[in-house]
Formats: structure tokens, C-alpha cells, sequence
């Protein structure tokens, strides 16, 4: 018996009986096993990918018909791209951790990245799978790149050698666009630990210069790639907690193939210094032998890469297939700053103007913001919880995440609500301020959520002869919701604060059936306008929800 695997056994065991309900409404026919894999599949969105507990089962397709792909998620985080992770999950009754992931279940992955990602390819797949797949589908068909990361997650080994050269062979000859990964026990076991502070020496090498700066200080030297490399083998993503962008991979990102390529040139090495940005740092305290005129050893206490997670990364995964020495001769400049971790604005700042790209989620970065503080007052006092931090506790029906306040309101009271699911990567950067304004209130956010909540019911148990679009258009039926509920009880958005709160909330739970089959007729003739005389087809339903001409026909002046 493996520990870990048991472990993560239990996690699994644990989720089947939370979700069991979700998972028997996603495969009704499936028996216990069947079941469980789902379990696993959901650990690992949740746990691996940090998704969300609802967005994790929609992108469950497993089931007759799902063309050997169990789970499809996908996000737009750059014009011109669709990101887009196919799991495959093997999870043996065994937990002896030993089973390696089967080879077929490679080619069937290997098969999908083929066959799916061809807009114009017809596939006979199950309604689940055909509802994602067209709406990727139709940001390819627009221009769109996908970027496909395909992953093999089991409860076991990874791949044999010889399905490993079929990985490495697929990545070549998709042109960039396709990575492999495994996801096993370890990993999972890994990302539920508590976080723990990391406490370090960096081996630094030639000179280097230390500054004080108002009670702050800084450092500037280099340190060999090596030493790096041996901070992420100790430490992984715990080190680079705080850094805001995912890692990319090397499939299709031209920065980190450059990166990786000129670590692998044995020529390239010493001029790594003078290519590369370098890496950030910030720590709550460093201590060196001022004495020494050179090659410090500085002692750090909460040591976390803030910039350079990319580089990190990349190293990390470049040095596998070196002799590790190989990378002492490449250099890398490294920026040191003591901070009070305490001062959670400073360190944000210093967070957000070192990374120069775009943020995947800034999510924990806005959590100490004091229109975070204020809103998680006001929802407070009105019987809900709000929490604005990432958390891996259950998701609770009083219990509102600030992901999901930023879709609802964005979506019901901003009426955005293309941009309340496909710009979800902005709500806590440039929509921001959209969002969360100085006005927001706890009711607004509350009924927001309300509104939103009782759409996407709707869309995950659709009513005998619900509409072809109803897969598409929960938020904007939120939205409309939201303008239903203001003209029923006569008030502005302003007036909506805790005198109103419990008649508003009756009232829109009162009507919340009624009034989504009103907007569904809206939705509907709206829909007609907009294609006339086209072919109506889920591809094009998929694209049309996700364009401001759809929401202008329903909300004038929006």
C-alpha cells in the first residue's frame, strides 16, 4: 500500500459523498467506480488547476461518448488564444501508487487534440463534451489558437517510456500548440498542505550590493541557474505562492522556449544573464556576512519569488534532462527585497509592478484591499459569509467567493455578462473598478448572487424542452433578472442597501421561476434578430453570447 495514495483515497471518498448528487446528475447510469473516477476528476480541477467547486463539475464530460476525454476546461486569457486542458482520468482500486498510466489512454488523449480542435471536423460526442467543444470551437473558428495542455491524471505512476515517446513526438508535431502532463498522488498531496514559510540560504555568486531604504532594504547580485533549480526541487510552487501568473509551459509560449533554449546551448549558458529579466524576491528579513567582499551566503527568512516564476519554472524543467552542474555556468540577476509580509498592501505592489504580463488571477492580490474589508462587513451583518482569499474549505449556500460576486454583479448589475464568464481573468484586474466600486454594497452583492445562482440552476437541471441556448445564456438571464427585480419593487440600484434587502430578496425568490422563463422568451426573440436568415447552429450560439450586440438588444444603453 502506497500512503499518499491512500490519502488522497480519502479525499476522494470524501468529495463522492459532498457531490454525489452532481456527480449522478452528470453520468445517472454510472455504478460506484464510475463514480469515484468523477470524485478524482473533481480533486484534481479543484486541487491541481485552483477551479472553482462549480466550475470543476462543468467541465466534467466523462461518459459514453466522451471520445476519451474526461474532463475539458478553457479560458481566453490572451487575444488570439484559447486555453484549453483535456483530462483523462485512470484511477485504479489498487493504491498500491505503482500502475503506471496505460498507453491507450495516451493515444485516446492523443487521439482528441486530433480530432476536437478542427471547427469544421464533424464528431459524434455526448451533449456535455458537444456543448464545451462548440463554444472552443467557435473562438477557433474566429482566429483563435488553442493551446492545449493534454492531462494523464491517475492515482499511480506516470506513462511508460514508450507512451512517453509518443508524448514527446505529439508536442513536436502539433507545432508548439500541445504539452503533456501527469498528475498523480504526490501533487495532489502536495497542493492541500497548509502553506509553510520558507526559511533558506542563497548561494550567491560575484559581487553584490546591499541598500537601505527607509527602514526597507534591498539586494542586487546574481546566482547560478543551478541554485534556483535546487529552490524549486525543495520547494515547488510553494516558493512562488505569491506570484501572479500560472506557469505557461513551453508548448506554444515563445518567451519560455527562448528561455529554455539558450539553458540547453552550452554556448548560450554564460550569456544568460544579459536575455533574461532575472527574478524578484521578497523575504521578511535577510542576513549575509558583511565582511565578505563577494560570493555571499545570505540567510532569508519567508523566502517567495514575486517575478520570475516563468523562468523558475522553466529551468526546473530544462534541468531534468541535464547533468545538473551543466547549468552552473548560467547566470541569473536576482532582486531581493526585506518587506514586512505583514503589510500585505506594500507587497502587492511591489507583486503588481514587477510583473510586466498579463495576471491570471489577482484574486489573493485585491483580498487585502479595503473595498474587500468593507463588502465583507456589509454581506457580514446580513447573515452571509464572504470570503475574498482562495480556499480549499467547501462551498457553502450562505457562503458567497469573491469570483463569484464578480461574476454576478458584473454580469446583473454592470449588465456585462459576456464579460462575467469570458473575461474572467480582468475581474480583479481591469475590471476591477467596474466591479467593485466605492458603492457596492453587501445587498447588491448578495442578490446579485441570488439572481446569478438561480440562472445557472436552471442551466445545470434545464427543464423538458428548455431552449437550445440555454447552455450558453444563464448569466444573461441573470441580468435580466436583475432589471425584473428593480422594476417589481420600484427601486433604483441605490436604493437596494439593508432597509431593502429582505422585501428584495423575497420578492426575486418568489419570482426567480417565473421571471427566468420570461427571459428565456426575451433571450430568445433577441436571438432571432440577430440571426435572421443564418443557420442556427451551437457553434454560433456560442460566439453570438459572447458578443456586447446580444446584450444591447436586451439592455439598451448598457
Amino acid at each position: 500500500m502506497n500512503f499518499t495514495a491512500q490519502l488522497i483515497d480519502q479525499h476522494v471518498e470524501g468529495v463522492l459523498k459532498r457531490r454525489a448528487d452532481d456527480f449522478a446528475a452528470i453520468r445517472p447510469d454510472a455504478d460506484q467506480v464510475a463514480l469515484k473516477s468523477l470524485a478524482f476528476v473533481f480533486l484534481v480541477a479543484t486541487r491541481a488547476f485552483g477551479l472553482s467547486d462549480e466550475d470543476a463539475l462543468d467541465g466534467i464530460v466523462d461518459g459514453p461518448g466522451d471520445f476519451g476525454v474526461d474532463a475539458l476546461y478553457f479560458d481566453c486569457p490572451d487575444p488570439g488564444e484559447v486555453s484549453v486542458r483535456l483530462v483523462q482520468a485512470k484511477y485504479q482500486r489498487r493504491l498500491t501508487g505503482e500502475d503506471a498510466f496505460p498507453e491507450s489512454g495516451v493515444r485516446a488523449l492523443l487521439q482528441a487534440v486530433g480530432a476536437l480542435f478542427d471547427p469544421v471536423r464533424r464528431v459524434t460526442v455526448n451533449p456535455r463534451l458537444e456543448t464545451r467543444l462548440e463554444e472552443v470551437r467557435s473562438f477557433i473558428a474566429e482566429g483563435a489558437i488553442p493551446i492545449v495542455e493534454a492531462v494523464a491524471a491517475s492515482n499511480g505512476r506516470t506513462w511508460t517510456a514508450e507512451a512517453g515517446q509518443l508524448t514527446a513526438a505529439a508536442e513536436r508535431s502539433f507545432g508548439g500548440q500541445l504539452a503533456w502532463r501527469h498528475i498523480g498522488v504526490e501533487e495532489l498531496f502536495r497542493v492541500s498542505l497548509p502553506s509553510k514559510s520558507v526559511r533558506e540560504t542563497l548561494r550567491l555568486s560575484g559581487l553584490a550590493t546591499v541598500e537601505n531604504f527607509e527602514f526597507r532594504r534591498a539586494l542586487m547580485g546574481r546566482m547560478a541557474v543551478s541554485e534556483l533549480v535546487r529552490l524549486m526541487n525543495a520547494y515547488g510552487d510553494r516558493i512562488i505562492e505569491r506570484n501572479i501568473r500560472g506557469y505557461l509551459g513551453l508548448a506554444g509560449n515563445e518567451v519560455n522556449d527562448s528561455i529554455a533554449r539558450t539553458l540547453r546551448r552550452p554556448a548560450d549558458r554564460p550569456s544568460f544573464y544579459f536575455l533574461n529579466n532575472g527574478i524578484t524576491m521578497i523575504c521578511s528579513q535577510f542576513r549575509h556576512n558583511a565582511l565578505q567582499e563577494r560570493d555571499w551566503q545570505v540567510q532569508v527568512e519567508d523566502l517567495q519569488i514575486v517575478n520570475g516564476g516563468q523562468t523558475a519554472r522553466t529551468a526546473q524543467r530544462v534541468a531534468r534532462d541535464l547533468v545538473p552542474s551543466d547549468l552552473d555556468e548560467a547566470q541569473v540577476l536576482v532582486r531581493l527585497y526585506e518587506a514586512d509580509q505583514g503589510n500585505g498592501d506594500f507587497v502587492s505592489r511591489i507583486t503588481l509592478a514587477t510583473n510586466s504580463q498579463n495576471a491570471v488571477s489577482l484574486r489573493d492580490l485585491r483580498s487585502n484591499d479595503e473595498r474587500q474589508g468593507k463588502l465583507a462587513a456589509s454581506i457580514g451583518h446580513l447573515g452571509y459569509e464572504y470570503r475574498a482569499k482562495k480556499t480549499v474549505a467547501a462551498q457553502l449556500p450562505g457562503v458567497l467567493t469573491s469570483p463569484v460576486v464578480a461574476q454576478a454583479v458584473l454580469a446583473v448589475w454592470r449588465r456585462r455578462p459576456h464579460q462575467a464568464r469570458f473575461h474572467r481573468t480582468q475581474h480583479f484586474g481591469r475590471l476591477y473598478s467596474v466591479i467593485f466600486t466605492e458603492d457596492l454594497n453587501g445587498s447588491q452583492a448578495i442578490l446579485a448572487v441570488l439572481a446569478f445562482r438561480a440562472a445557472e440552476n436552471r442551466r445545470k437541471h434545464p427543464p423538458v424542452g428548455s431552449p437550445d441556448f440555454l447552455p450558453y445564456g444563464a448569466r444573461f438571464s441573470a441580468m435580466l433578472l436583475g432589471r425584473y427585480l428593480l422594476e417589481e419593487t420600484g427601486l433604483d440600484l441605490a436604493a437596494l442597501d439593508h432597509r431593502t434587502f429582505g422585501e428584495a430578496r423575497e420578492t426575486l425568490q418568489a419570482n426567480a421561476a417565473v421571471w427566468l422563463e420570461r427571459s428565456e422568451s426575451e433571450i430568445a426573440d433577441a436571438l432571432d434578430c440577430c440571426f435572421a436568415r443564418r443557420e442556427r447552429t451551437l457553434q454560433r450560439l456560442a460566439a453570438v453570447f459572447r458578443r456586447a450586440d446580444l446584450v444591447e438588444e436586451l439592455a439598451p444603453g448598457s
